[in-house]
């Protein structure tokens, strides 16, 4: 036969462990609401942004949107950032 066991007590949240799942929960919802505030500036400069404009490239001219100008400078940025970052994160580290 089975022995029955004893009742366990529920764990007690300490007032450190409580102050830290409230913490992360206040950090998640101000990532949250950054994450809303970048969408409505997309959005926005998309809005701001639908007239045409003249580019000028090395070998003549082209009419584009500037909002599509501006999203792939921006996305051309943010690549180029990263590899130059992971460029110079192999060239510094220590050799073994």
């Amino acid at each position: 036969m089975t022995e029955p066991q004893p009742e366990s007590q529920p764990a007690v949240e300490t007032r450190r462990g409580r102050a830290g799942r409230y913490t992360h929960r206040t950090v998640l919802y101000l990532w949250a609401a950054l994450a809303v505030v970048v969408l409505v500036g997309i959005v926005a400069l998309i809005v701001e942004n639908t007239r045409s404009v003249k580019v000028g490239w090395i070998f003549g001219y082209s009419h584009i949107s500037l909002v599509w100008l501006v999203l792939f400078a921006g996305i051309l940025g943010w690549i180029l950032g990263i590899a130059t970052a992971v460029m110079l994160r192999r060239r510094t580290r220590r050799r073994l």
